[in-house]
């Protein structure tokens, strides 16, 4: 076998599921983590149609059910915390005896890194520096450890993907900004009901809160309308400033002790909404999964299915072309590219999440009660 060993960068969903069917395949993966432990928060993400079967061949889905958010649905509630609309989803779960599974992601992340433990090598606390391929492999320079060789490189790194950078180009080139910056953090879970996510609109604004039947805490959500900031994004004082600028002055429904402790939560995410759009996603002997080759970004709901599936699609590929790695990046790429398009095309649901007008909140309000009518 060819290119037996390979380096992943990212510990994510992605990550972890390409070591996996790499390992259990017979090459020697390798993953690199920035952080010093597993990443552990995150929002609820769903695994549904071809990423049921990935998860259900690792063996994986009876944790994943047991783990299940169990949120009931979505309601709107206006700024004295009256209901506006809303869509309970368990009807509509029993009529199309669905399979999908929401989980937290931090949950999904724990599960998958307890079944590879064993099979994987995993280096937390380091990053890639620098990148240099030849016709043999790639010389990979780390923040922290020597210098080393590998056969190959995956970029599982995220939206702000450093393999990307380093081996594609700046990130500003390859994603697409969508007029919206996000946010998540802790909730006291006394502000919102057990097992329902509540959402509170202004025109071009969104806070929310997440309580999941499975756990004891709850997440807070937000969510407002910008062009692109010159800002740095990864300093955390500045996410707190942009996100207290926005939302502080709020005296409507729970707006304030929402923001109050995601402020306070030294795990805050802050991050544009943002797509990355590219047209190849392997360059050499270096190529990209999840959110680093193709975000779709949150509003999508896609994020985990196309972790899930991009990591198997590549693994599998690499195994089914005994590690000829060109022919096997090809392979993945032409499997995988129909699922990102219809993906990331994302139809109304940024309007409908965040409308731009309190028209059309009213709007949004009336179409979900007519839908909730319909089931």
């Amino acid at each position: 076998m060819k290119n037996e060993r390979i380096l992943i960068s990212g510990a994510g969903i992605a990550g972890i599921t390409a070591a996996y069917w790499l390992a259990r395949n017979g090459f020697r993966p390798t993953v690199v983590e920035r952080a010093d432990t597993l990443r552990k928060g995150g929002q609820g993400v769903d695994i549904r149609d071809t990423a049921i079967e990935v998860a259900e061949g690792m063996g994986i889905m009876p944790r994943v059910r047991a783990a299940a958010t169990d949120v009931i649905g979505m309601r709107f509630v206006d700024a004295a915390g009256n209901q506006t609309a809303g869509v309970d989803m368990r009807k509509a779960r029993e009529r199309n005896a669905s399979r999908e599974v929401e989980i937290m992601r931090g949950d999904l992340v724990g599960i998958l890194h307890d079944h590879t433990a064993d099979q994987v090598e995993y280096r937390f606390g380091d990053s890639i520096r620098a990148l240099e391929q030849d016709a043999h492999g790639v010389t990979v320079t780390f923040e922290h450890a020597p210098a080393e060789r590998f056969d190959l490189v995956i970029g599982a790194d995220g939206l702000h993907s450093q393999v990307r950078r380093l081996a594609f180009g700046p990130e500003e080139a390859l994603t697409r900004h969508m007029d919206h910056y996000f946010a998540f953090g802790n909730a006291d879970p006394a502000l919102g009901p057990d097992r329902w996510v509540t959402i509170h609109n202004t025109p071009g604004t969104l806070t929310g809160i997440y309580r999941s039947g499975n756990h004891p805490d709850a997440k807070s959500y937000f969510m407002f309308r910008s062009p692109r900031l010159p800002v740095d994004l990864r300093d955390p004082a500045t996410a707190r400033t942009l996100l207290s600028d926005r939302f502080a002055d709020s005296t409507a429904w729970n707006v304030r002790p929402l923001l109050d402790a995601a402020l306070a939560d030294p795990d805050l995410y802050f991050d544009s909404l943002a797509q990355v759009r590219m047209r190849d996603w392997s360059t050499g002997r270096i190529a990209l999964i999840g959110d680093a080759a193709h975000c779709a970004s949150p509003v999508s709901g896609a994020g985990a299915e196309l972790a899930l599936v991009s990591a198997y699609r590549m693994a599998t590929s690499l195994v089914d072309a005994d590690g000829e790695h060109t022919t096997a990046f090809a392979r993945y790429h032409d499997a995988h590219r129909p699922l990102v398009t219809r993906k990331q095309k994302l139809g109304p649901n940024l309007r409908l999440m965040i409308p731009k007008t309190r028209p059309g909140i009213a709007f949004r309000n009336t179409v979900t009660r007519a839908a909730a009518l319909v089931g």
